[in-house]
């Protein structure tokens, strides 16, 4: 038995109390639901009657949640799209599982991307949902099981597999620069393409030549690809992964801008909630994804 059945809501009452709390009245609730106004507002007293908490404020038609509707609410929304999950991994993979993993795009794409059709073939019963996410977020009320992390161990209630260091380069548009510069601390005479996850970091690349002064500002973009583009099309100077800049050197739509490249300051790392239960599903991609690891070196 998991709990005594006094502490166990119906669904049917889970899913009233959160989507009052979403939509601020029981009447929009019903209608979500289908359900009338009066059932919804039932199953809300009924809840707070078995919690033996006073989980919404009612005036008039407006109901308004109390701190502890907003504590519970948060909680109840994780089991509720856990559950749901649960049940559509049930029925689209009886024998295996689903993972749903966060990944950062351009280590989503130019990393794993390429490495997934080995893991789809050691692991058939397992099926990954990929979807992008450039920040941290709370693992409790989303759907992810797991996500691609960048930086440092400084991601609160997860557990870390280290997967590889960044190694960066400056790349640029064939036009801008004929050759490579001799001497790399020249770049700063160039036009600076610059990351918003990353605004340090043409200080941190030509720190490790001995540059202390501040380099140029210049554009700014959100993510690696759009950056990209912007040096193809001979906007200014990239610092690019070398996973992510190889496949451009390679066709030639960006050439180095100076041979000096320099260990940034962060590792990617697979990261899990700590308060779950590791799924099979986790299990197999986390051992899995740890192989592809031992050897790289920043491919």
């Amino acid at each position: 038995m998991i709990a005594p059945r006094r502490f166990l809501p119906s669904i049917s009452a889970l899913l009233s109390f959160e989507a009052v709390v979403r939509l601020g009245t029981a009447t929009a609730a019903a209608q979500e639901l289908n359900l009338t106004q009066s059932a919804v507002s039932r199953q809300i007293k009924t809840l707070e009657e078995q919690l033996g908490v006073s989980l919404m404020i009612r005036q008039g038609r407006r109901l308004t949640p109390t701190q502890a509707g907003l504590d519970y609410v948060t909680q109840v929304r994780d089991i509720l799209n856990r559950l749901a999950q649960a049940s559509v991994s049930a029925r689209t993979n009886p024998t295996g599982g689903t993972l749903d993993l966060a990944i950062l795009p351009a280590f989503g794409m130019h990393w794993l991307a390429p490495r997934l059709r080995d893991f789809a073939r050691a692991h058939p019963e397992v099926t990954v949902n990929l979807s992008t996410r450039l920040h941290p977020f709370a693992f409790a009320g989303s759907r992810f099981d797991a996500a691609i992390h960048f930086g440092h161990e400084d991601w609160p209630g997860v557990r870390y597999l280290p997967l590889l260091p960044e190694t960066v380069v400056a790349v640029c548009a064939p036009d801008l620069l004929a050759e490579p510069l001799e001497d790399a601390r020249d770049v700063r005479h160039l036009p600076l393409l610059h990351l918003e996850t990353r605004p340090r970091g043409w200080a941190r690349w030509l720190s490790s030549l001995g540059v202390t002064e501040e380099p140029p500002g210049g554009m700014m973009f959100d993510q690696f690809s759009t950056m990209a583009q912007a040096a193809i099309h001979g906007l200014g100077v990239a610092l690019l992964p070398t996973f992510f800049a190889r496949p451009y050197l390679r066709d030639g739509q960006l050439v180095l801008a100076a041979s000096q490249t320099t260990q940034s300051i962060g590792n990617y790392y697979l990261v899990w909630p700590e308060d779950r239960d590791e799924t099979a599903a986790l299990a197999s991609f986390r051992g899995w994804l740890a192989q592809q690891a031992e050897p790289a070196t920043n491919d």
